[in-house]
């Protein structure tokens, strides 16, 4: 694959195989950020798990302390109280059986998380096939299944962030823009990192952190020295 000018020069900055300590590595990450807009910051983790096996997958939420740079727009599936709630809390659209009408039959997709009150799933349970491969549908794991709307939509607002692993047992996360700076970035970083050890599953054998990765948009990968964060 034949790599742009600057990815190739960014690539000189750094030694593809050694492991940085964690803020050298965002030092250098945002040094290979050198698009024209604000690229986003992503972690790569690789497990030690077997994804296919259910009682080793790792999932769950986290509300990053500095956001990811980007305001996700909220719809509430819900009625009554909870949708006046959900309202006040800032969310981007409300309502309940018309807006499931509206995604079902005008293909409608303008906005980035979907949550639900309990009551509300059977309904919207029926566009699985469409919001499924999407990563909308609401999940009670990752607390957009819930009566508190309103905590909901403020902490997908505050910056929260859902990390699952996925079929080749990597998670991968933003973990905000190269506009952030060391600081902000490293805060971050450390916040998702301690859920995802915490998030260990018991039946996982031998080391859990295979390795850590941080790159922006257009720039290459970074290996972090993933000890910093024990497992």
């Amino acid at each position: 694959m034949k790599r742009g000018k600057k990815y190739q020069e960014s690539a000189q900055l750094f030694d593809s195989l050694k492991l940085y300590e964690p803020e050298e590595a965002i030092s250098l990450c945002l040094q290979t950020a050198k698009a024209k807009f604000d690229e986003t910051i992503e972690l790569s983790i690789r497990l030690g798990v077997d994804s296919r096996q259910a009682d080793q997958q790792v999932r769950g939420v986290v509300v990053l302390p500095h956001g990811t740079g980007k305001t996700s727009r909220v719809l509430v599936i819900a009625k009554g109280e909870k949708a006046d709630a959900a309202e006040a809390a800032g969310a981007d659209f409300v309502g309940a059986e018309e807006m499931v009408q509206k995604i079902q039959t005008e293909n409608w997709f303008d906005y980035d998380v979907i949550v639900a009150t309990p009551d509300m799933m059977g309904i919207l349970g029926r566009l699985g096939k469409v919001l499924g491969p999407k990563g909308l549908m609401p999940n009670p794991k990752s607390g957009t299944v819930t009566m508190d709307v309103a905590k909901a939509v403020a902490d997908i607002k505050a910056g929260k962030v859902e990390y699952r692993v996925d079929k080749t047992n990597i998670i991968h996360v933003p973990v905000g823009k190269a506009s952030f700076g060391v600081e902000k970035l490293s805060d971050n970083i450390k916040t998702l990192m301690d859920a995802v050890v915490k998030a260990k599953p018991a039946a996982a054998k031998g080391t859990y952190l295979k390795s850590v990765v941080i790159s922006s948009t257009m720039g290459p990968g970074i290996k972090v020295n993933g000890t910093k964060f024990n497992a």
